[in-house]
């Protein structure tokens, strides 16, 4: 009765997504599948994304991945946040920090209590109440057993890849070199059969996964699946990426730094730092944004700067006959909450758990797309909130962005706070309410008014629950090493017992 499974699965495409798709295939589904992935060492990668968020702990898990085996092999350092420079305003800075902000009650969250404590002038910024947020700003950081793993990584995504690529062919997926000459389909169907290389080499196959970036080689090319355009409420267009020497200053936070026609990120590797700017080309030229970049680096550079055209939006169908769009060839979200590796993941294990016999059925489809679009515009939602929520109007970009109309689903989110300073998260959202509260506030929302259950406490009770929120928060922080010291401590050799079986 029960169909039959499919077995033979053809990546497209390396790079961070198709190695990740073939480490988790290889690793969790190898004994009942042949593996392919097709890459081709004339085509570069984007590889610019160096930034990660704390889900990325889930597919370590799932990989059973060292934590300091990958992070000595990635070069990486530890992410607690992100540091906004002159988002709100010029020379107005906040920071979005992972983890939870205090403690609420059943009907209000801690920002309610904290809403009051303002009003009455006994509550310090949002931050206090957050140890990571203070973290961030002391530059400390540890591992302790049974810790709450709020906490990220910048890495170098060339050598996470090949990190990935190890775990992989160590679990039987093959690696063919080549470049996709031409997609072979069924004219029935519709679904592809198999994909014929340069050299003329034909590889078959049931499942095929689309790692081939912007260009979406099989998904769009072969298979035309429609683009839905989001650049109306993310304008920037364009990227430069430029790498300079380590300064010794590796921050346990991401900057990004606001400037006339988008951002500048600054991403500290413990052997480098990655560099670059995002911009909209409207408003800003490549020679102006490569000037803009080059005078604000710190350090000297070790790379030529390069340019990289995009579109904000996504596919229309992430799933489309019988080939998953994963990575750059499903859409592209700038990566100013990095996102991008998460959305990666997130695509492989839906695909792992929604697998489907050699039938490709249509439910499994739709319940994988369906899930991704949801997903897709509560980032999309969140990133736009950034550009939208400012004080500034200083230029043409950003009274543009100020004044822009924004997806009906974020107009109400902001109209719950701003009148009630209420937030929630919904199930299968990746921001929750911590989140939207910290850049919320740090764009400049202050709600009119908080719940009214805050006011069944005196004002002494209050200030009193502030306090120890707030001396709890700053003790657990306060025997953490700097950084650096943890870092360089945690990724020696004798840490490095790395598990790949």
């Amino acid at each position: 009765m029960n169909p039959q499974g499919i077995k033979k699965v053809v990546i497209a495409g390396g790079g961070t997504a198709g190695w990740m798709a073939a480490a988790a295939f290889g690793k969790l589904l190898g004994k009942t599948l042949d593996i392919t992935l097709i890459e081709s060492d004339q085509i570069p990668t984007v590889g610019v994304g160096e930034a990660t968020i704390p889900t990325l702990h889930i597919f370590h898990d799932l990989l059973k991945i060292s934590e300091p085996e990958f992070m000595a092999a990635t070069n990486a350092t530890f992410k607690l946040g992100i540091a906004f420079d002159s988002w709100k305003a010029i020379n107005e800075d906040y920071i979005h920090s992972f983890g939870y902000l205090g403690q609420g009650c059943w009907a209000a969250g801690f920002q309610h209590f904290w809403l009051k404590g303002r009003k009455l002038g006994i509550a310090s910024e949002i931050g206090d109440y957050c140890p990571e947020h203070l973290a961030c700003r002391k530059q400390k950081f540890a591992v302790y057993p049974k810790q709450d793993r709020n906490h990220a990584f910048h890495l170098d995504a060339g050598l996470y890849a090949k990190f990935l690529r190890n775990i992989a062919q160590s679990n039987g997926v093959k690696r063919i070199e080549g470049k996709i000459e031409h997609v072979n389909l069924d004219p029935n169907s519709g679904n592809i059969l198999s994909l014929v290389l340069d050299q003329g080499r034909k590889v078959d196959g049931e499942l095929f996964i689309d790692c081939t970036g912007f260009k979406g080689l099989l998904i769009e090319e072969a298979l035309h699946t429609g683009y839905e355009d989001w650049s109306h409420w993310l304008p920037c267009d364009s990227a430069i990426a430029v790498q300079t020497k380590s300064n010794d200053v590796q921050p346990p936070f991401t900057r990004s730094m606001a400037h006339t026609a988008g951002w500048q990120w600054r991403i500290p590797l413990q052997n480098r730092v990655g560099n670059g700017i995002v911009y909209c080309s409207k408003y800003l030229s490549d020679e102006q944004a490569e000037q803009h970049l080059l005078t604000h680096l710190q350090g000297e550079p070790i790379t030529t700067p390069r340019v990289i055209k995009f579109r904000t939006g996504t596919r229309r169908q992430h799933w489309n006959k019988n080939c998953v769009a994963v990575g750059l060839s499903s859409g592209f979200i700038e990566p100013l909450e990095s996102t991008s590796i998460h959305l990666i993941q997130q695509s492989i294990i839906r695909l792992m758990q929604l697998l489907p016999s050699q039938e490709m059925e249509s439910a499994n489809r739709d319940q994988f797309n369906a899930k991704m679009r949801f997903e897709l515009e509560n980032i999309r939602d969140f990133i736009v909130m950034h550009y939208h929520v400012t004080e500034r109007d200083d230029t043409g970009f950003w009274r543009y962005c100020k004044n822009m109309s924004i997806p009906d689903s974020l107009h109400h989110r902001l109209s719950l706070f701003q009148q009630n300073g209420h937030a929630h998260q919904l199930d299968g959202e990746l921001f929750g309410e911590t989140s939207w509260i910290q850049v919320m506030l740090g764009q400049g929302i202050n709600p009119v008014s908080y719940h009214q259950i805050v006011d069944a406490m005196s004002e002494q009770e209050l200030n009193r629950f502030l306090s120890q929120i707030k001396s709890g928060a700053e003790r657990k922080i306060e025997a953490m090493p700097d950084h650096l010291t943890f870092l360089q401590s945690y990724c020696a050799p004798g840490n490095l017992a790395g598990n790949y079986d």
